[in-house]
């Protein structure tokens, strides 16, 4: 008689994560059942296990096993985006867009601190943070009186629902240097990867950070970070200086702003034979490349049909077919440092952001004008740019700690095309923060042009359009 289906959790409160990762190990060669090789470990055998198998013989794969839940309190925000640069883990962290941040809570960094720039640059927090604690009541009225309390809605619920709407417009004045939390959730491998990046920083508060992650992981893991080092090679990359001999190209490099917030530079442009391909060889009998010479040979009504018949049917919680995954889209896109803080939680995309540089200008939410505080939050920005741009002449890893959400950053990314639905799909909904929203509808808007078989599918339809978003939201984008 075989033995019967069991499935159970292996208990953390009794068992270490070295100890539950050696277990799922074991398993490959052992007959025994998870319990009986658990019960058979200490936390010394499974140390000697990882030095042996994790460290000696590179089977890293085993520290998957091992999951850590990390706490990080009161670390700035542009030490966060560093943190969270790690495709395989989950974070949530304070929310800018539902809590009101505290005055003084901001971070300063030591080089900053130690030089000529340490008062301008408190001056200059002082102004953000100022600016933004006297726009929140000229803004929440302003949002009051576009959506009125119910006559059944108690003060409680009134005052939920219209709090992200004006807390999401006065987001646009905090810096980097914001303190935040973060929770974060990755397994061993994972971990260890992120201690070298953060160990290897360019910027002394996330050096430090790696510093105490690894002390902290070593607690519970601590064999399997034991030799998370900083990399020479990440600190050069860190500043990575690509020269071009054309000066002509440069000087239009430094100059160039992009008039919108999204461009398509490069997609496939053969995407329904690559998917329909790609559905003909997931049901069998050929290999890909005969695969790909028949989606060639049919029709666009063929091609059409079997896109259809692949995709028609998915309800609200369904993913598309993954067969998506091998059309490819390329964007340049510049947004607000807020939008881009939630665009970098798409992990399944490619991302590489230029620095920080408040020359690419800023966004100015139309609430700023309705609350007539437009001139205020003008020179608030102003201030902030110029002492960015003093401090980046000596300390330019540092005066990113000035950046305020409202600054525009321009980023490259590259994406396929089932992420895209994903990511169209959620930003593009009404209850998403407006700056992200107006970038995703856009998406959906260039990526309807290229590919309207597809993009059928994508639920953004019913959506505004990107201009009537922009119109609607901002006064001023770049």
């Amino acid at each position: 008689m075989p033995k019967p289906r069991d499935i159970y959790l292996l208990d953390p409160s009794q068992l270490s994560p070295e100890v539950i990762a050696v277990a799922f190990a074991k398993t490959s060669r052992s007959p025994e059942s998870f319990r009986e090789i658990a019960d058979g470990l200490t936390d010394t055998a499974s140390a000697q296990f990882h030095e042996r198998w994790v460290v000696g013989y590179g089977h890293a794969s085993v520290a998957e096993h091992a999951v850590l839940h990390l706490a990080f309190e009161n670390v700035s925000r542009l030490a966060i985006e560093a943190i969270e640069n790690n495709r395989l883990a989950s974070y949530t962290e304070k929310s800018t867009r539902y809590q009101v941040f505290e005055r003084d809570g901001y971070y300063t960094p030591e080089a900053i601190a130690r030089s000529q720039y340490a008062e301008r640059y408190r001056r200059t927090m002082a102004t953000l943070f100022d600016t933004y604690f006297e726009s929140i009541e000229p803004v929440r009225a302003v949002v009051a009186a576009q959506f009125p309390r119910n006559p059944d809605e108690d003060e409680k619920k009134y005052e939920a629902r219209i709090r992200s709407k004006y807390i999401d417009g006065c987001r646009f004045l905090l810096p980097t240097a914001t303190l935040a939390n973060v929770g974060m959730t990755a397994n061993a491998r994972v971990l260890e990867s992120a201690i070298k990046k953060t160990l290897s920083h360019p910027l002394q508060e996330v050096r430090d950070i790696g510093v105490q992650v690894k002390r902290v992981a070593q607690a519970e893991v601590p064999t399997l970070v034991k030799y998370a080092e900083p990399s020479e090679y990440l600190r050069k990359i860190a500043h990575l200086k690509c020269q071009t001999s054309n000066e002509e190209a440069r000087v239009a490099g430094r100059k160039a702003q992009s008039a919108t917030p999204l461009a398509l530079v490069d997609y496939d442009g053969d995407a329904e034979e690559r998917f329909v391909a790609a559905c003909l060889y997931r049901r069998g009998g050929m290999d890909y490349v005969t695969a790909l010479q028949h989606a060639q040979m049919m029709s666009g009504a063929e091609l059409e049909n079997v896109v259809q018949d692949a995709l028609t049917g998915m309800g609200d919680f369904d993913a598309p077919l993954r067969e998506l995954e091998h059309i490819t889209l390329t964007f340049d896109c510049v947004l607000d440092w807020g939008a881009w803080y939630e665009l970098k939680r798409h992990r399944m995309m490619t991302i590489t952001p230029q620095p920080l540089d408040m020359r690419l200008g800023y966004a100015l939410p139309r609430l700023f004008e309705e609350a007539r505080l437009a001139a205020r939050y003008r020179r608030a920005m102003d201030a902030a740019a110029a002492t960015f741009t003093t401090i980046a002449a000596d300390l330019p890893d540092e005066a990113a700690y000035v950046f305020p959400n409202a600054a525009n950053r321009r980023v490259l990314v590259t994406l396929n095309l089932r992420e895209a639905f994903h990511f169209c799909n959620l930003r593009s909904a009404s209850n998403a923060h407006f700056s992200m929203r107006r970038i995703a509808v856009r998406m959906y808007e260039l990526i309807r042009e290229i590919y309207p078989t597809f993009a059928r599918f994508m639920r953004c339809a019913d959506t505004p359009s990107s201009e009537q978003l922009t119109r609607e939201f901002f006064a001023r984008v770049e």
